[in-house]
């Protein structure tokens, strides 16, 4: 049994991804899933799914679509303050040139 994580999103909040692929990207949250602490937030996380063809879907193909990033890779947006970008990383200098 793995211990669950306090969510600290829920539908509707404004967050920002701090790290994976997209980090520094801000969404709405779609829907929380708290089983898989999880959510599905909106404009981050694309994947490409393979649509098989069908009545709602005459020609198949393939589509993005949003898939569940975890929650402890986001963070609450402040209200009036914009996304900030990524911090950089620090990198030490060598000792090559004395």
């Amino acid at each position: 049994m793995s211990a669950r994580l306090k969510i600290h999103v829920k539908k509707g909040d404004m967050v920002v991804a701090i790290s994976g692929a997209d980090s520094g990207k801000a969404g709405k949250v779609l829907q929380v899933m708290p089983k898989s602490d999880s959510a599905i937030v909106e404009g981050l996380n694309y994947v490409k799914k393979h649509m098989r063809k069908s009545q709602d879907n005459p020609n198949g193909g393939i589509i993005d679509r949003e898939a569940p990033i975890h929650v402890s890779n986001l963070k609450k947006q402040d209200g009036g303050t914009q996304a900030k970008a990524p911090r950089k990383k620090v990198t030490k200098k060598g000792d090559g040139a004395k």
